[in-house]
């Protein structure tokens, strides 16, 4: 038996491969610079969905399909936006969720997301939503209707690339959740609806928050090395560093690196990062001697949404933008080649009286 399944292989998948030794993720026989320098977050969304979504799909089809549902979306507004303004972003983007029809299409469902967060962000700032422009890339529609106005083109390369980075990883705690909705013949919407609440934990999907907390803190403090000592002598964890799978490093924050690097906006924060994680590298070395720890990809993650605009509190959000269709193809997969996932369980309570 594995604590938490660790090193459990669950099922075949042709999806994603994450090898944590060697820093390498491939998704369907592409690397991740692969991909961002070719096929941005649509043409990915097409190779992870081939298929299972359909056959011969393209990078232009599936910018075409993803606008069409964002148009509908956008249509579907009054159903669910009026009570969902009233909770917390969390809520809010799960009500758009569980508003969905049972028979949803996958474009359909992934194109929930973008239209959803703009709507509930500009609706508790006291504005309208933006219509959807069903032309643009899901990265420069995300921007252009949660300002109002299209975004700078180096606002949205950089966060076409986050959304390509993070689309697929494998078997996470979100996906396998799809996977295991959708494998006792639920529905793809309910399958996303499930794996959008087992992201939201400050575990997964809701990590990247955390570092610009963290960053907050060791700014007021006045002192790096001292704050970075103090949390580790503590046996605190630094947001940003590390990671349950990569051992040596996350190739998806090398490639996160050069886009935050790229908007050279708020450049006193972007300094102070690197300052922050050139003293944090250093003492993890000298606490955590032989253990390789980097910098993962959440710091340079949290950097890059909130040098777009990306409200703090709207990360995980955002992020579930670009991971849904992983969460999808996961779905997709199942649907097509699996069983009703039931593992067992090793009893260790009590027994019964004679």
């Amino acid at each position: 038996m594995s604590d938490g399944l660790e090193g459990v292989v669950a099922a075949d998948s042709v999806l994603g491969y994450a090898d944590g030794n060697t820093g390498d993720i491939w998704v369907r026989g592409h690397t991740i610079a692969d991909l961002c320098a070719n096929h941005g977050f649509e043409g990915t969304v097409a190779i992870i969905w081939e298929g299972f979504a359909g056959s011969g799909l393209t990078r232009a089809g599936m910018q075409a399909a993803l606008g069409a549902g964002r148009a509908q979306a956008h249509q579907r507004l009054g159903e669910w936006l009026p009570p969902g303004a009233k909770f917390p972003l969390l809520e809010g983007v799960r009500i758009a969720l569980a508003a969905l029809r049972e028979d949803s299409k996958p474009a359909d469902i992934a194109a929930t997301l973008p239209v959803a967060i703009a709507a509930l962000i500009r609706t508790r700032e006291g504005h309208a939503p933006v219509a959807p422009d069903p032309t643009l890339p899901t990265a420069a529609d995300f921007l252009r209707m949660r300002r109002g106005a299209p975004a700078a083109a180096n606002e949205t390369q950089a966060l076409e690339t986050y959304f390509t980075t993070v689309c697929e990883n494998g078997f996470g705690n979100s996906s396998f959740t799809a996977r295991v909705t959708v494998s006792t013949r639920a529905s793809l919407a309910s399958a996303v609806v499930s794996a959008y609440c087992a992201f939201t934990g400050p575990l997964h999907g809701g990590a990247p928050g955390p570092v610009l907390d963290m960053l907050d803190e060791i700014k007021a403090s006045g002192d790096i090395d001292g704050w970075i000592e103090k949390k580790l002598a503590s046996g605190g964890r630094l947001m940003g560093f590390g990671h349950r799978v990569f051992r040596i490093r996350d190739p998806r924050a090398d490639v996160l690196r050069a886009a935050v690097a790229s908007l050279n906006k708020d450049a006193g924060r972007l300094a102070f990062a690197s300052e922050v994680e050139r003293a944090a590298l250093a003492a993890l070395e000298r606490h955590k001697p032989g253990r390789p720890l980097q910098s993962n990809i959440e710091m340079n993650a949290a950097l890059l949404l909130d040098a777009v605009g990306v409200p703090r509190d709207a990360f995980t959000q955002v992020f579930a933008i670009a991971r849904s269709p992983g969460w999808l193809a996961h779905a997709m997969e199942q649907q097509k080649n699996g069983r009703m996932i039931r593992p067992a369980s090793n009893y260790v309570g009590p027994r019964p009286a004679d």
